[in-house]
């Protein structure tokens, strides 16, 4: 076995191509038999093995820096570069991170998780090289539908103004997390034609090199020529437009074409940009015919791609299901995603109404902006993004549509600890970054039939809305209620009690109830309120019981620097309410490792003994007056 062999990217160079085949081989195997356990990220990973392969024998990492865009195709340069033994643990708490990260590796050159930023990276990086008079290759690696988002672009054309030996490599697999879409796309499978252009091109330079006292005039008529047959062969020219040399394309499963390339390019004394093309999924024939499927995965049996299934809905189906059917009721509401169609739940939506339905790329500004267009010609546009995602439409939530006051909708999907993918993805801040924003209503549903009713509600109000909800699986025992709406700014007693005011938000608001029975036992008797709104506040409820119980301790998943708490602080403190024993709990100020949900839950004392400790140190008793299971 090669890969036990190696310790570091010096080794594999020392291998033949024969090896190298076999070593890729490996990889795949272990890859897949790692995340079938673990959980993670496939099919880009397997589609990036012989182009890792390839780019580590010819650079010399980590004095060359490469960059690894979005982050989820670099599990085998985590196994190249010194972290073979360490692989098993890779998304498990304490292990290794699913994710390129500083800290982890000096293999590492910039940590990522979202999409689009290696261009920028790596520039940086590459003038910081020339500013302390240092030697070394920058190489991004930028592909999985990275190439859709405007920031990607902003890079490039900076990159081409300044000149300098940038080598970004395009990883062109035609997807994202779902199918790549847009111009950008069909363009970049045109360009899968132009070979035929790349090998004219290479020809006509060596002939018009061999003849002797060419002056300018004849190179000028030539290069006229040269553009002219380009326009043949390529329909467009985007790169070079830009100020980069372009190469390829180029088989990206090929090793010894990739290693012949960047050989030939590594020294090119401008912008080059290698344009590989690679097959999502590439070596596991279910990863290949889905690779949607197979993009983040829970763990599965290797034999059939099958996934153990949930016997409870997600609240991504949920939200996608009651989307759908409140579609066939009114037909100016219209789906909006970015690049995550079925993350989000919406492939029924997709089906039943294709032509309300917009995936716009990797571009959560322009899908918040175009949500806004939308919306000012009388549609009801509803955008489902991550949280994490959402933070980069944060200028344009502000400027584009809270400002105008126009009824746009976000599904903010994984909203609080997503567990496993770790601080990049988890979703502690939206709470922060949205309630301050003025007319923006926020939400967050503690099941699935509250999360029906907001939406139901937020389209009624002809309003900016918000519903943030969690990563995973909810108990949905009023599937086939009736959905009603929610009077704006309106919490819920969900228990009564003198002792204590727990306000909970959300998916803490089940762990609340759970830590009042655990209360119960050790003669604590909690009020516990569900909030449902995070704005407006119901001031007027929680004024009332926070006064004649004196004791209010805040939960949510969400950064406490900001979040519900806070305003739960400040409403208080302009209602005139003094003199409380208050406390707030939810998410530290710091960014939060990555492990399983339960685990991070337990460890940050948001699950219900959590929470129940903090209500019993607040309201003055020791730990130890708590009873080890719920009063019955």
């Amino acid at each position: 076995m090669y890969l036990e062999k190696i310790k570091s990217p010096a080794d594999i160079k020392k291998l033949s191509i024969t090896d190298l085949k076999e070593l890729a081989q490996e990889l795949r195997e272990i890859i897949i038999q790692t995340v079938a356990t673990n959980g993670g990220h496939l099919a880009s990973n397997l589609g990036t093995v012989d182009l890792t392969i390839a780019l580590h024998y010819v650079f010399n990492s980590p004095e060359d820096k490469i960059i690894w865009d979005v982050g989820h195709q670099a599990y085998t340069h985590k196994l190249l570069t010194g972290r073979f033994d360490l692989f098993p643990t890779i998304r498990k708490y304490k292990g290794l991170s699913g994710f390129p990260k500083m800290t982890e590796s000096p293999h590492d050159s910039f940590g990522t998780g979202h999409s689009s930023t290696s261009i920028s990276a790596a520039l940086g990086i590459l003038e910081g090289r020339d500013h302390n008079r240092k030697k070394f290759k920058v190489i991004p690696v930028i592909g999985d539908g990275a190439l859709t988002a405007g920031l990607a672009f902003e890079g490039l054309n900076h990159a081409g103004h300044l000149k300098k030996d940038i080598i970004v490599i395009l990883n062109d697999n035609e997807m994202s997390i779902s199918p790549n879409v847009g111009a950008l796309s069909a363009y970049l499978r045109r360009l899968m034609m132009g070979d035929l252009y790349t090998k004219f091109k290479k020809e006509t330079k060596l002939f018009l090199e061999r003849i002797p006292g060419v002056g300018e005039p004849v190179l000028k008529i030539a290069q006229k020529a040269e553009d002219t047959v380009k326009g043949l062969f390529v329909p467009g020219l985007l790169f070079e437009e830009l100020g980069f040399e372009y190469v390829g394309p180029v088989d990206g499963h090929k090793i010894d074409a990739l290693i012949e390339t960047l050989n030939t390019f590594k020294d090119f004394p401008g912008p080059v940009l290698i344009h590989t093309i690679t097959k999502k999924g590439k070596g596991y024939e279910p990863a290949e015919k889905n690779p949607w499927n197979f993009h983040g995965v829970g763990p599965f049996d290797i034999e059939t791609g099958e996934s153990q299934p949930s016997s409870r809905k997600s609240y991504s189906e949920i939200f996608g299901n009651c989307l759908t059917r409140l579609a066939a009721e009114d037909n100016r509401i219209i789906a909006i995603t970015a690049a995550m169609t079925e993350g989000t739940g919406l492939s029924e939506f997709v089906r039943s109404y294709p032509k309300r339905f917009y995936d716009v790329g990797i571009a959560e500004p322009h899908a918040a902006t175009f949500a806004a267009g939308l919306a000012s010609q009388g549609l009801k546009p509803v955008v489902a993004i991550y949280s994490t995602f959402l933070q980069r439409s944060y200028d344009e939530i502000i400027h584009d549509i809270c400002l105008q006051d126009l009824p746009v909708v976000f599904a903010i999907d994984r909203a609080g600890i997503v567990g496993d993918d770790g601080p990049t993805h988890n979703g502690t801040f939206d709470l922060s970054y949205l309630r301050h924003i003025p007319n923006l209503i926020v939400m967050a549903p503690k099941d699935g039939y509250e999360l029906r009713c907001m939406l139901k509600t937020a389209l009624s109000l002809n309003k900016p809305a918000a519903i943030r909800y969690p990563r995973g699986s909810v108990i949905d025992s009023k599937e086939d209620s009736e959905l009603k709406s929610i009077t704006l700014g309106t919490a819920e007693v969900a228990r009564e009690g003198k002792d204590i005011l727990i306000l909970a938000v959300g998916n803490t608001v089940e762990p609340a109830i759970a830590a009042s029975e655990l209360l119960a036992g050790a003669d604590i008797d909690a009020c516990i309120v569900n909030a449902r709104f995070v704005k407006p506040l119901d001031i007027e409820l929680i004024s009332r019981y926070a006064k004649e119980i004196g004791h209010v301790l805040t939960v949510e998943e969400n950064a406490v620097s900001g979040g519900f708490g806070s305003a739960v602080l400040e409403e208080l403190t302009a209602y005139g309410v003094s003199g409380l024993n208050f406390r707030m709990l939810g998410l530290p100020d710091r960014f939060i490792e990555h492990g399983t949900q339960s685990l991070l839950r337990q460890q940050l004392g948001l699950d219900a003994e959590g929470i129940a400790r903090e209500a019993l140190a607040l309201v003055g008793k020791k730990h130890n007056a708590l009873s080890s299971r719920p009063a019955t």
